[in-house]
């Protein structure tokens, strides 16, 4: 048996800033409280919308009793919205879910020893934003309150370790968007993308030294360089397309510039408006897709991704449901439609999944040690 976690017509809130007309951060005053800025809220421009179908599978070797946790399920975020989703784990187990104010969704799953596979779909519709052409970066003192923790220095991106060498490559440089463009090209013409040339533990100083890495070591270095010239940046990850195999999740960066996060791919490897979002964070330590608390290995890892036809597809609930409930025969089961919201603290069990592809992509992520979390590695 499997179990399912589905959802349907789930529209992201209003947590933070994509790349859009908005309106300037402005001050609130609660009670005699003194004045706290907070980030504005987006105001969206009219386009075509585009929706993605996503299949996502994991498999691992349990040697014993292991907590995993996911960050597999798109992001609550403006411009994106979960029109059906579903998440099933073979054999059967309890699964938790619960989400942070920034939009990034977990799921918890207890499995014992043998083989587990967890295997996540839904239909996401991106509405792509728009960016004006000239923003300015924001001093330091009128940054909003919520946004000033994305200035620090972190453990993956030490950017009072590169001040001096972004203000010798960027201090001459139009500030605002023309300074982080000119930081994005400069990644991609000055490192090289090369598979296996970091680890885990590769920090954006390692990047700069060595002069290679994968998406997860650009978007590192875009973040630091910015930092080292105040520039509030963090970390993205999510579901792409690539143009050519295998899959993967894909990582880039969003800087801080006027009155919103812009979207910053280094590696240039796709679109950033066609990224569905999955977790936001400070550095990939915030945004892992799993984190392993016990002996287990991953054995394969498969996050398709692929346009959908919207003008021919049907009802994005009915097609997970359809999917999650093609092979019900096979086994016993307890029905569960993709409408069905559970509560996000309330283990679930439903539908049985279609059976899986055969052979899937091996991510050339290599397992983590036990409690460590997986990044992107695109």
């Amino acid at each position: 048996m499997q179990n399912a976690l589905a959802s349907a017509g789930t529209a992201a809130p209003d947590q933070s800033i994509l790349a859009a007309e908005v309106t300037l951060p402005a001050s609130t005053t609660v009670d005699d409280q003194p004045q706290v800025k907070h980030a504005a809220r987006p105001r969206h421009v009219t386009v075509d919308l585009q929706r993605y179908d996503i299949d996502c599978e994991l498999v691992y070797e349990v040697q014993g009793p292991t907590h995993f946790v996911f960050q597999l399920q798109p992001a609550r975020h403006p411009g994106q919205t979960v029109l059906a989703e579903s998440f099933e784990t073979s054999p059967d187990l309890p699964v938790r879910a619960y989400e942070h104010t920034d939009g990034n969704r977990f799921l918890r799953v207890d499995a014992p020893a043998g083989k587990v596979s967890f295997r996540h779909r839904a239909s996401v519709e991106l509405e792509p934003l728009l960016v004006p052409a000239t923003l300015p970066e924001v001093p330091v003192s009128d940054l909003p309150d919520d946004v000033m923790h994305y200035i620090n220095t972190t453990r993956y991106c030490e950017s009072d370790l590169l001040c001096r060498a972004a203000m010798r490559e960027f201090s001459h440089i139009t500030p605002g968007l023309p300074r982080v463009q000119a930081i994005t090209e400069w990644i991609r013409q000055n490192i090289e993308y090369l598979p296996g040339s970091s680890s885990s533990i590769t920090t954006a100083r390692d990047v700069y030294v060595n002069r290679a890495g994968v998406c997860r070591d650009f978007a590192h270095l875009g973040i630091a360089f910015c930092r080292a010239l105040n520039i509030p940046a963090r970390f993205v990850v999510g579901y792409v397309q690539f143009s050519e195999p295998p899959p993967d999740f894909h990582a880039i960066f969003e800087a801080w510039l006027g009155d919103r996060w812009v979207l910053f791919d280094p590696t240039g490897m796709a679109p950033v408006d066609r990224l569905v979002r999955v977790a936001t964070g400070r550095d990939a330590k915030d945004v892992a897709f799993a984190t392993l608390f016990g002996p287990a290995v991953m054995v394969s890892m498969r996050p398709d991704i692929c346009e959908a036809n919207v003008e021919e597809a049907g009802s994005p609930a009915d097609a997970v449901s359809d999917a999650a409930t093609s092979s019900a025969s096979a086994s016993t089961t307890t029905s569960m439609t993709a409408s069905t919201i559970p509560s996000a603290t309330t283990p679930t069990t439903g539908v049985a999944a279609s059976p899986l592809p055969p052979q899937p992509a091996v991510s050339p992520c290599a397992p983590p040690p036990s409690g460590k979390p997986v990044s992107a590695c695109a």
